[in-house]
């Protein structure tokens, strides 16, 4: 997911994005400590996909209170 097609998305949607973002890396948490996972990497990328989106909404609550 990249921060240009996040931009594109409306808050609503930013913030459904977000919470299944923080569902899946619950999940792979769990997976992780019961052995299960089979892609590590899989959490560092949820991560940093939270990040993004996080960072886009706070970019247009930022841009919302300069005009």
């Amino acid at each position: 997911m990249k921060a240009k097609e996040l931009r594109a998305k409306s808050a609503k949607e930013l913030s459904n994005n977000l919470d299944d973002l923080r569902k899946k890396l619950e999940v792979s948490a769990i997976e992780y400590r019961t052995k299960e996972v089979k892609n590590i990497k899989q959490i560092k990328s949820i991560k940093k996909d939270i990040a993004r989106v996080l960072t886009v909404m706070q970019e247009s609550n930022n841009q919302g209170e300069t005009k």
